[in-house]
């Protein structure tokens, strides 16, 4: 789905439209009180955010829950894939890439916080990967494609809406971010003189 107006790109920038997108995504229909349970969230919190969702056609009506009496809501794409516009807003756009970030950074450090238990089956499998390279914008636009390439028969899993949950199987969030550093031979070379 590409985005170019504004007022849609600012309804994704609030952290918990993007996690109900994201549980919505994984799960499938749900209701406001299962999204709350859920995300910790509670049901009047969760259907005012799923509304404004709707609003701009990120989730749908799917129509009567179990009991007859919620609505549920869903993705009207299991794997949505959300694009601004190319010329949109910069400061809509920026707002939703600081909200993203600030989102993973945050389930990042949630997740060291939790700690032991039944984490301790993926310590060392799974984690952060760090590294400086040395890449052109070419190579790197190649390097993010070769990336989710190898993501996807995994993120195919979670969307085809039939696959069950093997022994020892979870979702497993996954954010990639390439972030030029500046560009450190453009530098004036007087600013390394001795004197």
């Amino acid at each position: 789905m590409q985005i170019s107006d504004p007022k849609a790109i600012r309804a994704l920038a609030h952290p918990l439209r993007l996690d109900l997108l994201e549980l919505l995504a994984t799960i499938g229909p749900a209701t406001a009180a299962r999204c709350g349970r859920v995300l910790g969230s509670s049901q009047a919190n969760c259907s005012f955010h799923l509304r404004q969702l709707a609003k701009y056609g990120f989730v749908e009506d799917a129509g009567p829950g179990r009991d007859r009496r919620e609505r549920q809501w869903r993705v009207p794409d299991r794997r949505p894939a959300l694009r601004i516009a190319a010329g949109g807003d910069a400061v809509v756009t920026r707002q939703l890439q600081r909200v993203v970030v600030e989102r993973e950074t945050q389930a990042i450090l949630d997740h060291i916080d939790r700690g032991g238990g039944d984490e301790q089956a993926w310590d060392h499998k799974a984690g952060m990967v760090t590294a400086v390279a040395v890449l052109s914008a070419d190579e790197a636009a190649e390097l993010k494609e070769r990336w989710k390439a190898l993501l996807e028969p995994y993120t195919t899993r979670t969307t085809s809406g039939s696959h069950q949950l093997e022994p020892g199987q979870r979702h497993v969030r996954y954010f990639m971010a390439a972030t030029p550093m500046p560009d450190f031979d453009s530098r004036d070379d007087d600013d390394e003189s001795d004197d």
